[in-house]
């Protein structure tokens, strides 16, 4: 360091020195302009400009050309640690090397989410690892150390976690409530965020637009009583795009914006994302709270000073000592190593669900390839954009052979006709582009579609022209894309205008995504994207408020086509799923499990016309196909698996690679059979594998292999003794059979004789094996004592209540192959202690119609009745040698009823309707008689809230 360089350029001081220093020597409106995402350069200093927020979910997303791996939920059904710290490792490695060509570029990452798959209903299904706790911490914890790096010093990227928390649904996301319990919370949601955070590769989190206990995720108290707790490091906090207004515009937390930016700030988040790039804004309300004596600068400072941290992390003020600074195009881009992994991952994603022997695929046969998913490689809302493409039809074509392979979509292909008979078509391709190939039709304007007379006239047969010929998908629910004959798609620009003009259905709002509408003369043709209807003009087709009735004139069902392939193939395979831009996606959750008709009709068909039928599912999320399951002879799912995704199954298809991914969520076989979209009470409402109690399709864990293998005895053990802090787990692992293949050896326990509501049985380790024919390994597992226990709302702690636990070696979470046994030390159970401590209402054993409140604004819980009545069990509360009187902390209006089991009532209260609001609580006495250890029931009517309960002697 020079003499006139200041010590925040001194790399022989301590970063925490550093960044003091550099604080110090910004200015208020300097520190103020760092508060916004985008934040400005520092020129006196030297400081460049900084912006939080790269998408990294799998591949880097939205800047162009990058390696596009598996999405995440694949990631999550590898079961391999391993290979997902290597393909975050590769991804990380882009960014740096495409912040080197686009300074646009970030590498603070917005990655991974670590949401729970709770419920498979969910929009951003695709974007989450697993509904288990423990499996979506083990591969967060190894993507975010390869995002992170292993230098001791500097960061490769800084890894934010998605979405803090008990975020599961997209429906009303930045106004509904996830109500959840203190066990849900500590045993389930904060799970599976506390691994990667204690595992020292994660630089901060963002909340989620929804609201935790009625009080939105950007206040969370947890974020001081719980994430800071997890470390010693300043982790940075970014808020979702739009959330900070959405505190006082949608959600109506606060009356002004400087009072939400204010709470928030003093939440504990630190960078706002807001109004896209124009800072000013957000950097308006932050002056405005500080001139109302909201915050002072010292809320600012913390902020700030948890930004500079990350960015000296980065290597941002050490340019030549970043070990990641000379990571260039060349050697960190589309590099053949990261081709290679992003096929790799492809392939282990794979998960065979069901094989009667058709699987692996015969050599030489005549395969039919079909389905609308068939030649398709899609890409998701956070991908980045394809270098390479394996589709597969590609992929199977490649690996068995062009001439042995036949292709049928199964679009259904339809003309629309105007009321004054006018075939809709689209212009044929004309000229040559620059490149030697067509120009395409309705690429750009003027080429429009028309119901015009002066177009080509109809064919000798009375057909009309094949330029009125329409692709016509149904993606679920009515939703559809219309496709022209040159391969684009029906889409409407700003103008209003309808053109053949997409390569895909994509973007934020889908232009391209339509819905029929029954009418007397025909069916309204209604646009998604602008919520209006198509209509014919002088010059083409445009969307208006009225529109007008066409006929849908069916040339073909696509499962005649598919028909026709099948029954000339030797075996057919069915390629079905999902867009993951239409029908369940970011902003829109599923309405059903079920596959969409359109794609069950042509599995239907293909197996009508060929038994030797096999269903692959490519898609973001489960479906209920009980009937597939029952019909077909295989099945295979994957999620969407990024560029290299159809050589992946073709290899898969092959026998080349014995598929080995295992489902990272329940598959259930009816939509009735999980809880609720809203529904976040899992213990309650009998969710996950944890805690349902029906037979799904395909349990949690799922997945075949083209071999077999054989386990010996489990062995466990306490090597340190029935006092030690983890257990050891031993089971040898045999492929018996005579393929090459990976075992996924999972290894779950439950309590014997639980006292309270546990899990069937929980995950708690896992392996994912490669053995050779006959040969044999042997897998030590280790688990934490701590990991046997529950969360013990009834004294607010942590305990593991010790006797017997089977631990459980196993192929699924319903294939259990070995089990053993071990006895810890039992604590004899406690009574709640209500007469000396009271109860606290929220830390009920079990609850009925309610739902978790905020207590004030800024923390605590109560509960309201969430229906006509509420009720809540609190189980062996001790009145000791008598109560006499019972006062509740309660506001609103309504009644609060105590009763014993069997309904004795014990007290009840009448809260008359007040004038103060919600968090204007007032405190009612009444007499009981209540003495020793008993179960106390209350029941909730109106729009009560109830805080706490007390018991006077």
């Amino acid at each position: 360091m020079t003499a006139d360089q200041p010590p925040f350029r001194d790399p022989g001081l301590s970063r925490g020195a550093r960044v003091d220093d550099l604080l110090a020597r910004l200015t208020l409106d300097e520190k103020t302009a760092m508060l916004h995402q985008f934040a400005p350069a520092v020129e006196r200093l030297g400081v460049a400009a900084f912006r939080t927020g790269q998408e990294a979910l799998h591949g880097v997303a939205w800047m162009g050309p990058a390696t596009v791996f598996p999405q995440a939920v694949g990631l999550g059904a590898t079961w391999n640690e391993e290979l997902v710290r290597r393909v975050g490792e590769a991804v990380s490695t882009e960014a740096r090397a495409l912040r080197g060509r686009d300074e646009r570029v970030g590498l603070n990452v917005w990655a991974p989410t670590v949401n729970l798959l709770r419920n498979p209903l969910w929009g951003r299904n695709e974007e989450g690892y697993a509904e288990d706790p423990g499996l979506t911490s083990a591969i967060a914890v190894a993507y975010t150390r390869g995002l992170r790096g292993d230098h001791p010093d500097f960061w490769r990227t800084a890894p934010v976690l998605k979405h803090w928390l008990a975020h599961n649904n997209e429906t009303d996301r930045s106004t509904t409530s996830s109500s959840v319990g203190p066990r849900v919370l500590h045993e389930y949601d904060l799970l599976a965020f506390r691994a990667a955070v204690q595992a020292g590769a994660v630089a901060g989190v963002m909340p989620a637009y929804n609201l935790v206990n009625g009080r939105p995720n950007h206040l969370s108290p947890y974020l001081r009583d719980q994430l800071r707790t997890w470390t010693e490091r300043e982790l940075l906090v970014c808020s979702d795009a739009g959330a900070p207004s959405n505190l006082t515009d949608s959600e109506a937390y606060f009356d002004t914006h400087e009072e939400a930016t204010a709470a928030s700030l003093r939440a504990g988040v630190d960078s706002f994302t807001d109004h896209g790039t124009d800072s000013s804004v957000m950097t308006g309300r932050v002056r405005g709270a500080l001139a109302r004596g909201l915050i002072d600068e010292s809320d600012i400072d913390t902020a700030v000073r948890r930004q500079l941290t990350v960015r000296f992390s980065l290597g941002e003020f050490d340019p030549g000592l970043d070990p990641y600074a000379g990571i260039g195009t060349d050697d960190g881009w589309n590099t053949p190593g990261h081709r290679a992994l992003a096929r790799e991952a492809a392939e282990q994603a794979v998960v065979l669900l069901k094989n009667d022997g058709l699987l692996p695929l015969a050599p030489g046969g005549r395969i039919a390839v079909v389905g609308l998913l068939a030649d398709e490689c899609k890409l998701d809302w956070y991908s980045g954009t394809l270098i390479h493409r394996s589709t597969p039809l590609d992929g199977v074509r490649e690996r068995f052979g062009a001439d042995r392979v036949t292709f049928a979509e199964g679009v259904d292909r339809v003309r629309l006709r105007t009321g004054t008979g006018e075939w809709i078509r689209v212009p044929e391709p004309t000229g040559d582009a620059a490149d030697g190939a067509p120009e395409r039709a309705g690429a750009l304007d003027p080429a429009l579609l028309a119901g015009r007379t002066d177009l080509p006239p109809l064919t000798s047969t009375g057909d009309p022209a094949a330029a009125s010929e329409l692709a016509l998908i149904d993606w679920g629910g009515g939703l559809l894309t219309l496709r022209a004959p040159d391969c684009r798609y029906l889409s409407v620009a700003e103008d209003g205008r309808v053109r053949a003009s997409a390569d895909q259905p994509g973007g934020w709002v889908v232009q391209e995504s339509f819905r029929l509408e029954p009418h007397d003369r025909g069916h309204l043709l209604l646009h998604l994207g602008t919520g209006r209807y198509v209509t014919v003009a002088a010059d083409g087709l445009k969307v208006a408020e009225n529109g007008e009735p066409f006929e849908i004139v069916v040339v073909e069902r696509g499962e005649e086509a598919v028909a026709r392939a099948a029954a000339d193939a030797d075996v057919v395979v069915v390629v079905a799923g999902n867009d993951p831009h239409l029908a369940g996606r970011e902003t829109e959750d599923r309405e059903t499990l079920a596959l969409p008709d359109h794609q069950d009709r042509l599995w239907r068909a293909a197996l009508a016309a060929n038994p030797r039928t096999a269903l692959v599912l490519t898609s973001s999320y489960p479906y209920a196909v009980p009937d597939a399951h029952a019909a077909l002879p295989a099945l295979v799912w994957t999620a969407h698996g990024g560029q290299a995704a159809g050589g992946a199954l073709a290899a898969v298809l092959a026998g080349d690679v014995s598929p080995a991914g295992r489902l990272p969520q329940t598959w259930y076989a009816h939509d009735s059979d999980p809880a609720g979209l809203l529904d976040y009470d899992i213990i309650g409402s009998r969710q996950t594998y944890l805690y349902f109690d029906g037979a799904p399709l395909y349990p949690f864990g799922h997945g075949l292999s083209y071999t077999s293998f054989g386990y010996d005895a489990l062995e466990v053990d306490l090597p340190d003794g029935p006092e030690g802090a983890a257990a050891r787990a031993r089971i040898t692992v045999t492929n018996t059979g005579t393929r090459p293949a990976d075992e996924v050896v999972q290894l779950y326990v439950r309590e014997a004789d639980p006292r309270v509501r546990v899990p069937h049985r929980r995950l708690v380790g896992h392996a994912r094996l490669p053995l050779a024919p006959g040969r044999s390994r042997t897998v030590e597992l280790t688990v934490p004592t701590a990991a046997l226990g529950h969360y013990d709302v009834a004294h607010g702690e942590w305990t593991v209540p010790g006797g017997r636990y089977v631990f459980e070696a196993a192929a699924s979470s319903a294939d259990i192959r070995r089990a053993a046994e071990l006895t810890l030390p039992r604590i004899e159970p406690r009574a709640r202690p209500a007469l000396t401590k009271g109860l606290s209402a929220v830390d009920y054993d079990e609850q009925s119609g309610t739902a978790i409140v905020d207590l004030t604004k800024e923390r605590g819980d109560a509960v309201s009745a969430d229906a006509a009545a509420g009720h809540l069990v609190f189980r062996d509360c001790d009145f000791g040698d008598g109560a006499s009187a019972a006062e509740i902390r309660v506001s609103g209006a309504g009644d609060v009823l105590l009763a014993l089991p069997g309904g004795t009532e014990v007290a009840s209260f009448e809260i008359p309707a007040g004038d103060g609001g919600p968090y204007d609580y007032t405190t009612l006495r009444a007499a009981v008689r209540l003495s020793g250890v008993r179960d106390l029931h209350v029941t909730l009517r109106g729009s009560v809230r109830l805080a706490r309960l007390e018991f006077l002697a």
